[in-house]
């Protein structure tokens, strides 16, 4: 593990350090992606500003058989073309016309699978981070966090080995503290609602 600064040297020093590769977001069991990346930290740095933390929650959507992905069916709209990449890059998209929701796509190409990205410890950039949200729950919540991180819609096609959004393994070990659950605000997907898609560290 690396010990970074704080300050303007914190984001040389994270880009030293090595990034999660995109392969890992390539590989097919979706369901293991997203317990596997609780602990893993997404930074993002914007015109100078370092932000980011540990992920605490995620969801999966397993694409044209899953009826709560945009993707049900292999459907295909300008929207969704990205989730159909290869794994490993951003799909960000406007809930309610105003929620900006990072999700990151997974599986091989054409297959469009992807991990919608729910809450985050915020450890880095955290006075950025109050400056963007203009109030103290930062990251509790996919729409708060794509806020506090300064994710938009334009973000989505962003490879997340870049230099904007990228993951790290900083060597949390929290697989003894994860909780699967069904999936939140998806009524509409029948009888996909009740599926255990989303997983969260329970501490």
């Amino acid at each position: 593990m690396v010990n970074c600064v704080t300050g303007h040297k914190a984001l040389k020093c994270l880009q030293a350090t090595k990034k999660i590769p995109l392969s890992f977001f390539q590989k097919k069991e979706t369901l293991q992606i997203a317990q596997a990346l609780l602990g893993k930290f997404l930074f993002t740095s914007f015109n100078g500003n370092l932000t980011g933390g540990m992920i605490i929650e995620t969801e999966a959507y397993k694409g044209a058989e899953d009826k709560a992905s945009h993707a049900y069916n292999n459907r295909r709209t300008k929207r969704t073309e990205i989730m159909f990449s290869p794994g490993g890059v951003a799909y960000v998209y406007l809930c309610y016309g105003i929620h900006h929701l990072f999700n990151i796509v997974t599986h091989k190409e054409g297959i469009p699978h992807a991990i919608l990205i729910r809450a985050l410890k915020p450890t880095h950039g955290i006075e950025t981070m109050l400056e963007r949200r203009k109030r103290k729950n930062l990251t509790d919540g996919p729409a708060t966090l794509t806020q506090a991180l300064g994710i938009h819609t334009s973000h989505s096609g962003t490879p997340l080995n870049s230099n904007l959004i990228w993951l790290e393994d900083r060597g949390e070990s929290v697989s003894h503290l994860i909780k699967a659950t069904p999936r939140i605000g998806i009524d509409y997907a029948e009888e996909d609602r009740t599926l255990p898609y989303r997983f969260l560290i329970t501490r």
